[in-house]
């Protein structure tokens, strides 16, 4: 795979085309009916969750959030391929890889509504919180691994990180070691098209992100990340590598960001109309809907009824989000030193007078 996709050439691996069409049988995973729709059902989910989470924060009903908005093929691919013991170290724009491990959308909701309860993952094993100081997760993924390789343990470590997140140092460091130590770790990077506003074609003078691999002596692959089977099919072969002690790898999943940054965020000041609609011809959910239909495996009467099914689950979901019991204010101060500093104490004063305010507001 790599010597046929070599990223010093600038070949992208890539599996069906914008119609949803086969065009390379070769490399074509092996899957069933079954876990294909499966497949597309986990990402309509995520997609249609996501869709309801900007919806609630623009009633002012949760906090600052970043959309997963057509990039729900890269993390549906991870998710349907990683196991219990495997390890996913996120940054943040990964509903279906948190969804496949085991977190619940209600601890999603909680830790955007400012819960540190959001991160405690009660039903997922081996996951870390979402990562908000980029690229230093990969840090973090490069020391799981050396842990799984020194104690010969069956795991895989799954990290995330935007394009963005490889112009930080902590990247580099984590690719480094990585390299060095030869651990199975499977760096994946979301080239989303934008560092928050920034373009990626002024975020290096690289020809792809796949390329940096070779400075750091890994295996490195560029993925339609748009495309299911071509970032399954990839996933796939670097995870059976790693478990033979031929990793790490890193992934570049060329993407979209459909959404804005986060809700904080409006990309109508920085890219156009025109880009928005070229990329929609490229969206994941449209390709492998296709795929399905063409196949006799799925209508859009079904889709409908399903859509609507899960609105109702996230909304339940939500719901038991917002009836949480509120956060004690003294657990945001109380625990940072043995005895509060004046600084703290200040701080505390200024937000009991702010939320003060607030009630009388009501």
């Amino acid at each position: 795979m790599f010597k046929e996709y070599d990223p010093i050439e600038d070949k992208m691996f890539n599996i069906i085309d914008d119609k949803g069409v086969v065009v390379n049988k070769k490399w074509m995973p092996k899957l069933s009916d079954e876990q294909i729709v499966k497949a597309y059902k986990d990402m309509l989910f995520a997609r249609t969750a996501d869709l309801q989470i900007v919806s609630y924060q623009r009633q002012g009903r949760i906090y600052t959030y970043p959309p997963n908005y057509g990039q729900e093929a890269i993390a549906g691919a991870v998710g349907a391929i990683m196991r219990d013991e495997d390890w996913l170290v996120p940054a943040f724009r990964e509903m279906g890889a948190y969804l496949a491990k085991g977190v619940t959308l209600k601890e999603i909701f909680l830790y955007f509504m400012g819960y540190e309860d959001g991160s405690l993952f009660k039903g997922a094993k081996n996951i870390l919180p979402m990562s908000v100081p980029i690229a230093s997760q990969y840090l973090h993924a490069a020391g799981i691994g050396y842990e799984i390789k020194y104690n010969k343990k069956d795991q895989v470590v799954y990290a995330f990180v935007g394009d963005g997140g490889t112009s930080e140092g902590d990247f580099h460091e984590a690719l480094n070691f990585a390299g060095v130590w030869n651990v199975p770790v499977v760096f994946i990077v979301q080239n989303n098209q934008y560092g928050i506003s920034t373009p990626f074609k002024v975020q290096t003078a690289s020809k792809n992100i796949a390329i940096k691999s070779v400075a750091y002596g890994i295996e490195g692959i560029k993925v339609d990340g748009n495309d299911y089977f071509a970032m399954y099919a990839a996933v796939e072969n670097v995870t059976k590598l790693a478990k033979e002690g031929k990793g790490p790898f890193l992934i570049e999943a060329v993407t979209y960001r459909k959404g804005a940054h986060t809700t904080s965020d409006d990309p109508t000041k920085y890219r156009t109309k025109e880009e928005e609609e070229d990329w929609d011809k490229k969206d994941p959910l449209d390709r492998l809907r296709a795929f399905l239909i063409a196949k006799k495996l799925w209508t859009v009467k079904e889709e409908e009824k399903l859509v609507s099914q899960y609105k109702k689950e996230v909304d339940r979901q939500f719901e038991e989000a917002e009836n949480y019991p509120a956060y004690p204010l003294d657990d945001a101060f109380q625990f940072l030193y043995e005895e509060m500093p004046d600084d703290l104490k200040k701080q505390k004063f200024e937000h009991e007078k702010f939320l003060q305010w607030k009630e009388t507001r009501k």
